[in-house]
């Protein structure tokens, strides 16, 4: 019997790369070119690269296996958004004005990266600021289909198969829906976690970075270089069922057939495991959270984004020009501290709410990624989470229409992220056995 064909190196996992690595199965060299040969194949199609430069990629890779220490990152290929500012790469923002634009120096979560060992491959494309006007980038298995935002290119260069990680940044749901849409591990943390500088800032009060991956183990790998703490192994042995309170949201009535399939199977394979699942209807205080979250998140960003209004407004699209930064601009100081006071009393109110949960179960999107490239989707079912500043999780369980990928979000309570990730691991090998 002839044995099974070896797994191609750009389908490994972070984590299965660093060993193979360390067992000396492969090079960190041999891992970039895979991946450099895959992303020359499919590029055209998916275009989720704003800058990748080979030949760097490459040298990065050399001077790893030269150095002989082998360090927890150690030659795993890593897309950065074009947002995080690296030393040896353009930055752009995902706007002409900053086109061309050089930073002197890395931003934390690169450096941190680096320094762990991981290979920066390239800049993923990013949807304009951050925001919502759409990059290049397409679906890789409908290029008809949007890939999500704002961290496009990033889910898109780990949905197939480019690299195995990639940051991208939350400010509303720009880390969960795409990983959703493209079929991977996506998690943004508590807010705080983890060190933004050299990230443009969106909304501060609001802003995460984002990690996505094809594991839960990856994750928590990135996360604990990313917050500069020891590398700590999630254990093997599985946590104990946890308390699931399924939560629809207001916004159910958006989802389609599919997403409402998915949670109610996924809430039902819970239970039949031991958890203890049970329907959560959140207080009528969170009725107005989305305009809560929009008003604080339009008020930061029309004045983060002063300089390029005053300096360049025809080099910003009409789409944001007209809607998003015009009604920020226009949004009161006082109105915004009001909602900010708003913002905190629904986190202490979310606080009671985990009480008599361990996590919450609610869909990642409203539906498969939609046909069209001139949107990114619905982000209501991240906005409220974003805005209480809580960790949650998607991940790829589920199949819609013509095979495109469902999520399925997790969600814990404010600095509860390794329970976040134990409950996740628990639900993705629920799902691996059955």
């Amino acid at each position: 019997m002839s044995s099974p064909s070896p797994v191609a190196l750009h389908h490994l996992t972070a984590t299965e790369i660093v060993h193979a690595i360390a067992e000396k199965k492969t090079t960190a060299e041999k891992v970039v070119r895979d991946c450099l040969a895959h992303i020359e194949a499919r590029e055209p199609e998916v275009l989720a690269w704003q800058f990748l430069d080979p030949q760097l990629a490459i040298r990065q890779a050399q001077a790893l296996d030269a150095c002989g220490q082998i360090g927890p990152l150690h030659g795993v290929p890593v897309g950065i958004k074009d947002i995080i500012d690296t030393e040896d790469m353009p930055t752009s923002y995902g706007t002409p004005i900053h086109e061309g634009y050089h930073p002197h120096m890395d931003a934390a979560c690169v450096a941190l990266t680096r320094r762990a060992g991981g290979i920066i491959m390239g800049k993923t494309v990013t949807t304009e600021f951050a925001n919502r006007h759409p990059g290049k980038t397409r679906h890789p298995q409908d290029p008809a289909r949007t890939p999500g935002g704002s961290s496009s290119g990033s889910a898109a260069a780990v949905g197939d198969h480019m690299v195995p990680l990639a940051i991208g940044t939350q400010t509303t749901g720009s880390t969960i829906r795409p990983a959703a849409y493209n079929g991977c591990v996506g998690y943004r943390p508590t807010w705080g976690d983890l060190r933004l500088a050299g990230v443009m800032e969106a909304a501060g009060s609001l802003d995460t970075l984002g990690i996505i991956a094809r594991s839960v183990d990856d994750v928590v790998l990135y996360r604990n270089i990313l917050a500069g703490i020891p590398v700590e192994a999630l254990p093997t042995t599985p946590c104990a069922a946890p308390r699931v309170g399924v939560c629809q949201t207001q916004f159910w009535d958006e989802t389609d057939a599919a997403t409402r399939h998915a949670i109610e199977d996924c809430a039902h394979t819970m239970e039949q495991a031991g958890a203890k699942v049970s329907t959560l209807q959140l207080p009528k205080s969170f009725d107005p959270i989305d305009e809560i979250h929009q008003q604080i998140s339009s008020f930061e960003f029309a004045r983060n984004r002063a300089w390029e209004l005053l300096r360049y407004p025809e080099k910003i699209s009409t789409t944001l020009r007209e809607n998003r930064l015009k009604h920020g601009l226009h949004y009161q100081f006082d109105e915004y501290r009001k909602s900010r006071a708003l913002a905190e009393q629904l986190r202490l109110e979310l606080d009671e709410v985990f009480k008599d949960y361990d996590v919450i179960l609610t869909p990642s999107a409203a539906s498969v990624p939609p046909v069209g490239l001139n949107a990114t989707g619905s982000a209501a079912f991240s906005s409220i989470w974003t805005l209480c500043h809580t960790p949650s999780m998607t991940l790829p369980l589920y199949k819609g229409d013509q095979q495109l990928p469902i999520g399925v979000q997790l969600v814990t309570r404010r600095d509860a992220d390794w329970q976040l990730f134990q409950i996740a691991r628990w639900t993705e090998r629920l799902f691996a056995d059955r």
